[in-house]
């Protein structure tokens, strides 16, 4: 066991809040280094499965929408970089009915700050998106910025960006424990101890069991993606089929193109409703997993209704309130953490990882990030 030369910060988990958080620290001229207990990417967290929805009409809250926008920023600055495509625009549908959280709050976010879109009935969205097949009663919000990102690409860039600028990254090296020293952290992996002045923690599913004070308040749930070979493929291609949300009776479902060769692609979100320890995830595929998507691609896709290509487990990381936990902790100023990302999180990693080398620099941002503080859920506990 030896100790290194110390850090300006250790970033814990190199995945998509971590990559990011680390190519910031870097570019900012910062001695950085990453830890990561798997590989870069990788595929049993969070920021994996081909494609992530991103998106500017944001039914969650309208204050997401200036991080929106410049995350949409910093992607298309990461691409320049890249040599590949990193973000594909398709437009984006959120679907329900007039009341319904998706519909009401998309409506509210692009309303408030001015964004293009459209109002469609049922009959509109089935004229000009022949793949979807609504019933009456329908609405739909379409915003034309919407679409999505590739998030393995997406994080091997940011982590090839930052080791070009001198970051120092780790692959497969698992931390043991960590420590606050009076001047810094000191980090121990079973490969050595490592100081710096700040902590940042990116641990996606694994943040409470780095952080246990996350407890109850980051709950790993269990995810399931299908892919579902079209029978009319012409229909889903990414200029004729946007991404969408869409929420009926039964719960929230959410879905792509065909992109790469892969096809139609639709996830529920809270799937089957199981919590899980990151560490003993049932990743088998069961026949209830299909069932459960296969379900909304017969009554709404029924085009998309072919054979089941592929399917992938993955993990939401859920905060009570399904908004992001990102903090400086009060008790511990040279830590930070970004977590509970509830299954909306991935388009925001440029941005966020912009926030974290904010906060392990100077303790603050100048983003807004009031409705992510940790204090929402101590204070309530307290009271």
């Amino acid at each position: 066991m030896v100790t290194s030369l110390r850090y300006d910060a250790i970033v814990l988990g190199v995945g998509g809040m971590g990559s990011a958080t680390l190519y910031h620290l870097a570019r900012r001229g910062k001695r950085v280094l990453g830890l990561e207990q798997f590989g870069v990417p990788h595929d049993l967290g969070s920021s994996h499965g081909l494609t992530r929805i991103i998106r500017l009409a944001y039914y969650e809250h309208p204050s997401y929408v200036p991080l929106l926008r410049r995350s949409y920023e910093l992607w298309r600055e990461l691409e320049k970089g890249a040599g590949e495509q990193l973000l594909f625009i398709t437009g984006g549908l959120d679907v329900g009915r007039p009341g319904d959280r998706i519909f009401e709050g998309s409506l509210l976010s692009v309303r408030e700050h001015g964004l293009k879109h459209e109002v469609l009935t049922a009959a509109d969205l089935r004229e000009r998106v022949p793949g979807f097949q609504l019933p009456g009663g329908f609405v739909a919000v379409f915003q034309p910025d919407a679409g999505f990102l590739i998030p393995e690409a997406c994080v091997a860039e940011h982590a090839r960006a930052a080791v070009e600028l001198g970051a120092t990254l780790h692959t497969n090296e698992a931390v043991v424990e960590w420590q606050p020293l009076a001047d810094g952290v000191r980090v121990t992996t079973g490969r050595g101890t490592y100081d710096a002045e700040r902590l940042v923690i990116t641990a996606g599913p694994w943040a409470a069991t780095v952080l246990p004070r996350l407890a109850g308040l980051a709950v790993p749930e269990r995810q399931v993606l299908g892919w579902f070979d079209p029978l009319k493929p012409e229909l889903f291609t990414a200029d004729r089929f946007p991404i969408f949300n869409l929420m009926d009776e039964v719960g929230h479902y959410y879905g792509f193109p065909t992109h790469a060769g892969e096809g139609f692609k639709i996830g529920k979100y809270h799937h089957l409703e199981q919590q899980v320890s990151p560490n003993d995830i049932d990743r088998a595929i069961h026949p209830e997993d299909e069932d459960a998507l296969r379900d909304c691609v017969a009554r709404y896709f029924p085009d998309a209704n072919g054979p089941a290509t592929a399917f992938a487990t993955c993990m939401f990381t859920n905060s009570p309130d399904e908004n992001f936990i990102v903090d400086v902790l009060s008790d511990l100023p040279q830590v930070s953490v970004a977590a509970g990302f509830s299954g909306h999180g991935f388009k925001f990693c440029s941005v966020i990882g912009e926030i974290m080398a904010d906060l392990a620099e100077r303790g603050a941002t100048d983003h807004d990030i009031s409705l992510f503080r940790l204090e929402r859920f101590t204070a309530a506990t307290s009271s």
